[in-house]
């Protein structure tokens, strides 16, 4: 490993255009994909992810995606650093940020969250590549209609997936089919969203200041991001209240919450099987009960 972070310290050097050399590292927690490390040349410390080398795509992905949300100044970000090779394996740098916890620093997440998704962009829904959600491949090819871009680049693509899988969605057709009814009269403007938002991906620094970090980014209906905050466990509500009253959701949100986390639950299926496969049949149920 001692070559690695060798490696690595140079590459850090060469982006901040300063001298870093790694001198310690520890161990710390980094998710269910990657080992994710604190390095440290005795006065700064870096924040960084390892894997296999053949994921230097996707932590490319992960820092174009860190940029593209840090750039807007809306919401704090770890700053991105760099990415690449070394030895046999890929990595990511980024800001070190020591985190806490303040519960009255989540109507600022609100707020902040709020602000980045008013980023917009002239290109429609998408992004200019393509990037992961998990370890799964998320394509974004740009497209002027929300509802086709999410019927066929964020549905469709995981239910093809999930068939390779063996994954049985007797109404798989009729869902789809059904997608133009559940977003009728809904016309969102292409938002900057994080994409992957949980509370896993959400914390709030020593300093009181909220963050986000590990992103699927692209530009699409800001719900996305406010549905998955409620899938795994909502934030405190003191986010919702302040998202609403800077940026108030159009009525049929709820509805489209199905919508939208049906995709996060077919991935799920897809990277873990189990019983996401009836939970996302439930859910189909429920959105094709409201248009029939």
């Amino acid at each position: 490993m001692a070559d690695i972070w060798a490696d690595i310290g140079a590459q850090i050097s060469r982006a901040i255009s300063q001298p870093f050399q790694v001198v310690q590292t520890r161990s710390v927690g980094g998710g269910c994909i990657n080992q994710a490390y604190g390095v440290s040349d005795g006065q700064t410390t870096f924040f960084v992810k390892l894997n296999q080398a053949s994921k230097l795509a996707m932590f490319e992905a992960e820092l174009a995606g860190l940029k593209e949300m840090y750039n807007s100044q809306t919401i704090r970000i770890p700053q991105p650093v760099c990415c690449g090779l070394a030895g046999t394996n890929a990595y990511i740098g980024m800001e070190w940020l020591d985190l806490g916890s303040d519960p009255s620093a989540w109507a600022t997440m609100g707020q902040n969250l709020a602000a980045m998704h008013r980023t917009s962009s002239d290109l429609g829904f998408g992004w200019h590549r393509t990037n992961t959600i998990g370890e799964t491949h998320q394509p974004n090819d740009w497209q002027e209609s929300w509802l086709r871009f999410w019927q066929n680049q964020r549905l469709g693509y995981q239910f093809r997936l999930a068939k390779r899988r063996g994954g049985s969605f007797p109404q798989q057709a009729q869902l789809l089919a059904a997608v133009p009814e559940l977003l009728v009269g809904h016309d969102p403007m292409p938002s900057l969203v994080h994409g992957d938002l949980w509370s896993g991906n959400a914390a709030i620094t020593t300093a009181g200041e909220p963050v986000i970090f590990d992103p699927a980014t692209y530009y699409g209906d800001r719900e996305v991001d406010l549905a998955m905050t409620e899938l795994f466990g909502r934030f405190p509500s003191a986010f919702y209240d302040a998202y609403e009253s800077a940026y108030p959701l159009a009525a049929g949100y709820p509805t489209r919450k199905i919508l939208y986390n049906l995709y996060h639950i077919l991935n799920h299926f897809n990277l873990f099987g189990g019983g996401y496969a009836a939970q996302a049949n439930r859910m189909i149920q429920q959105l094709l009960a409201k248009v029939n």
